[in-house]
């Protein structure tokens, strides 16, 4: 009992500081789960993340030989970098225990699923990504959420003027 008030406090003291989201990914997929993943980054990726130099839209997680790994996030070159200035494009390793990758590993072999990132943001200091584990929708299923969305907006505006 006495962790529960103490974990509180902890969440509270989280400073959280969004850099970016990928609004998209709730678009265009049906998120399942998602996880809290810390990022291995270099010096220079930081500082661009700071400036807010980040571009998520197009980046997916994969699973291979027990590590998990970010491609194609785009964090754009640190202009007061020195020679050692890192590659936008690289791929980098995302921090997960060991059970999370079991889970995310069976869930990326099933068919349809896959990881997508959807936002990237600092907590107390340290890089974090929002990963989620999603599934594909199609046309059709993107339409029937938006009309569902529109539907209950109506819903709540309606019951809001009978008040």
């Amino acid at each position: 009992m006495a962790q529960g008030p103490q974990k509180d406090k902890q969440e509270k003291d989280a400073h959280i500081q969004y850099v970016a989201r990928n609004r998209k990914a709730r678009h265009d997929y049906d998120i399942l789960e998602s996880y809290e993943a810390g990022v291995s980054l270099w010096g220079s990726e930081v500082k661009s993340l700071r400036l807010g130099k980040v571009n998520i839209s197009d980046a997916h997680a994969t699973v291979f030989k027990g590590q998990v790994t970010l491609r194609n996030l785009h964090i754009s070159p640190y202009e007061m970098a020195t020679v050692n200035a890192h590659e936008p494009m690289r791929s980098r390793r995302l921090l997960l225990h060991k059970k999370e990758i079991r889970k995310l590993t069976k869930a990326t072999e099933e068919r349809g699923l896959t990881l997508v990132p959807l936002s990237v943001y600092f907590k107390n200091g340290k890089v974090k990504i929002e990963l989620a584990v999603a599934r594909g929708r199609k046309k059709y299923d993107k339409r029937e959420a938006q009309a569902k969305r529109e539907s209950d907006r109506d819903l709540r505006r309606a019951t809001k003027n009978d008040q």
